[in-house]
C-alpha cells in the first residue's frame, strides 16, 4: 500500500494528518536531510559540481533530469487521461488558474522583489526570473501529497507548459523593462532563448507524461483498470519520492559551495521568496473556495499556482547572465526554499481540509479511489 493510499476518504473534523504513513508524516525530515546531504557533498567535494555540470546536453543537465523523470513518471501513470475533459470544460477553474498564474504570481514576485530587494539587483532580477517560470514538475508531487486532483494537476501543468513556451520571454521583457520604466525604476536588459524554454519543457514534462500515459493506456487495456491501480500503481507510487530525494540530493550538491559560501545573501533572497509561496499559496486557495471549487479542485489551483519551475528558472539566468552571477545564485536559493516550504503547505492543506471544507464529501480521497466529482 503507497502513502497516499493510507489516507482513505476523511469524514469532517478527523485528523488527516495523524492517518499518513510513515514515509508520508515525517517526509519533512527525509527532505531536510536530503538538502543537508546535498550541501554537504557539495561542500566537501569542490569538484562535485563540476563534474555533474559537465554530464548534460545543451543546458538538460542528465543528472537532474534523470532525477526528475523518475519523480514525475509515477505521478502521471496514476493521472485518469479518460477524465481530463471535464477539467478542460470547467471555465470557472481554468480561468482562476490562468489568472493565478500568469497574471497574479509574476506581479507578486515583481512586487516583493523590488520592495525586499531593493539595493540587490542581481537577485531581485534572479526572483523576478524566478516568478516567471511556472511549475510544470514538482508541483504534481505536492498535489499527489495534499491529495489534490490529479486529472487537474495534469491538465494545468501541460497549460502552464504551453503558455511558458510561448510568454516568457514576453513577460521577462514587461517585467524586466517595460513596468520598471513605467514606475521609475532601473531596468534590465535580458534576451531570453526560446529554444531552451521549449527543450526544458519537453525533457521535464513531455516525456514523463508520454511513459505515464502509455503505461495507463497499456496497463489497462492487458490486464484492466482494477489489477492496474489495485496491483500495479501501489508498486510504481514510492519511486515518485525517492526520484524526488535524488534531485534534491543533486540540487543542493552542485549549489552547495556558492550556498554556504554567501549565508547572508541566501538569507536576503529566502525572505521574497518564503513571503511569495506563503501568500500566493494561502491567497490561491481562498480565491478557489470563493469561486465554489471543492477541495481536491481548490488545493490543485493553490499548489499549480505557488509553484515555479526553479529548472527552468536557473536554466536562464545562467544562460543570460552567467553561472557565477547574482541572478544564477537567486534561482538556485529558490528550491532551497520552495521545497520545505511547500512540504510544510501540504501538511497545512490537509489539516484546513475539513476546517475550509466541512461538507465537502470529496475530502480528501485515497490514491486510489474514485475521482472526485
Amino acid at each position: 500500500m503507497t502513502s497516499r493510499e493510507a489516507v482513505a476518504r476523511q469524514a469532517p473534523g478527523g485528523d488527516v494528518v495523524a492517518r499518513l504513513s510513515r514515509l508520508d508524516r515525517y517526509l519533512p525530515v527525509w527532505i531536510l536531510a536530503a538538502m543537508a546531504l546535498g550541501l554537504t557533498l557539495g561542500r566537501l567535494l569542490p569538484g562535485l559540481d563540476d563534474a555533474l555540470d559537465t554530464l548534460k546536453i545543451g543546458s538538460v543537465s542528465l543528472p537532474i533530469a534523470l532525477g526528475l523523470l523518475v519523480m514525475m513518471y509515477p505521478v502521471l501513470a496514476k493521472v485518469r487521461y479518460d477524465e481530463t475533459r471535464r477539467v478542460t470544460a470547467n471555465r470557472r477553474l481554468m480561468g482562476l488558474s490562468l489568472l493565478l498564474n500568469w497574471v497574479v504570481g509574476p506581479a507578486l514576485m515583481f512586487a516583493l522583489a523590488w520592495l525586499l530587494l531593493p539595493d540587490l539587483p542581481e537577485y531581485r532580477t534572479g526572483l523576478i526570473i524566478v516568478g516567471l517560470a511556472r511549475c510544470i514538475a514538482m508541483v504534481l508531487i505536492w498535489n499527489d501529497l495534499a491529495c489534490g486532483d490529479r486529472e487537474t494537476a495534469a491538465v494545468l501543468v501541460a497549460v502552464n507548459s504551453v503558455f511558458q513556451v510561448i510568454a516568457f520571454s514576453a513577460l521577462g521583457w514587461f517585467y524586466l523593462q517595460v513596468l520598471p520604466g513605467w514606475l521609475g525604476l532601473p531596468t534590465t536588459s535580458a534576451e531570453f532563448s526560446v529554444w531552451a524554454i521549449f527543450v526544458s519543457v519537453l525533457v521535464f514534462l513531455g516525456i514523463p507524461l508520454v511513459a505515464g500515459f502509455l503505461t495507463r493506456l497499456i496497463g489497462e487495456c492487458t490486464r484492466g483498470r482494477a489489477w492496474y491501480e489495485g496491483t500495479f500503481l501501489p508498486r510504481l507510487g514510492p519511486w515518485a519520492l525517492y526520484g524526488l530525494l535524488f534531485t534534491i540530493v543533486l540540487l543542493f550538491a552542485l549549489q552547495g559551495d556558492a550556498i554556504t559560501s554567501n549565508p547572508l545573501d541566501v538569507v536576503r533572497i529566502a525572505l521574497p521568496l518564503v513571503a511569495y509561496f506563503a501568500l500566493m499559496w494561502i491567497g490561491s486557495l481562498l480565491a478557489a473556495r470563493a469561486a465554489r471549487l471543492d477541495y481536491a479542485h481548490a488545493t490543485t489551483v493553490a499548489f499549480t499556482a505557488a509553484g515555479n519551475n526553479f529548472e527552468l528558472a536557473i536554466a536562464v539566468a545562467i544562460g543570460t547572465f552567467g553561472v557565477t552571477s547574482g541572478q544564477a545564485l537567486a534561482g538556485v536559493v529558490g528550491p532551497l526554499i520552495e521545497v520545505p516550504v511547500l512540504v510544510g503547505l501540504v501538511y497545512v492543506s490537509l489539516w484546513l481540509a475539513p476546517r475550509l471544507f466541512p461538507t465537502d464529501p470529496t475530502l480528501p480521497r485515497s490514491d486510489i479511489s474514485s475521482p472526485t466529482t
